[in-house]
């Protein structure tokens, strides 16, 4: 996907993975699509198990190219039929699943100026050191505006019921 054709409708991209900040910028994407009147791309970016360099060395890893790719439409699919279910989000819609890891796959797609790339933002607090390259890679490399989507209030409470599970602590569930 290069190269710029100003007569293109204008697109909303979107970095698609299944998780809970990717389906929360899904759903932000979706609302702003269909504001600005744009297409909405949803993108998963796939890699082979332990990256392309692994894949280049295995001589078995040509024949499982093609279930991956397999894999990771069936995954696009699933999440977009679990978010929008049977019916259409109200825009035009292009799903699209590419090889390569997700910041540069995502800036590769999101490739004219005026598109805008949504991605999610990340955890919130110590695990954002370690996590939040796809979308630090974004807005540092991206030739169009990128929305940072911060986490749903969901997310964070369901990982303080996830710890507490983990760790055997004793629950609230009246709040719940």
């Amino acid at each position: 996907m290069s190269g710029y054709d100003a007569s293109a409708a204008a697109r909303v991209v979107v970095g698609v993975s299944g998780s809970l900040g990717s389906v929360t910028a899904l759903r932000r994407a979706t609302a702003l699509a269909r504001r600005l009147g744009a297409e909405l791309w949803p993108v998963l970016a796939w890699e082979p198990p332990g990256g392309d360099p692994a894949a280049r060395r295995s001589p078995a890893a040509g024949l499982l190219i093609e279930d991956w790719q397999r894999l990771a439409r069936q995954r696009l699919t699933a999440v977009l039929d679990e978010i929008f279910g049977g019916d259409a989000p109200g825009v035009p819609m292009h799903a699209l699943v590419v090889r390569g890891a997700p910041g540069p796959a995502l800036v590769a797609t999101a490739d004219r100026e005026d598109d805008v790339l949504v991605v999610g933002a990340g955890r919130r607090g110590l695990q954002r050191a370690f996590s939040g390259r796809v979308c630090r890679h974004c807005l540092a490399h991206a030739v169009c505006p990128v929305l940072a989507v911060p986490p749903s209030p969901l997310e964070s409470e369901l990982m303080s019921v996830h710890r507490r599970y983990t760790w055997h602590l004793r629950m609230d569930i009246r709040g719940l």
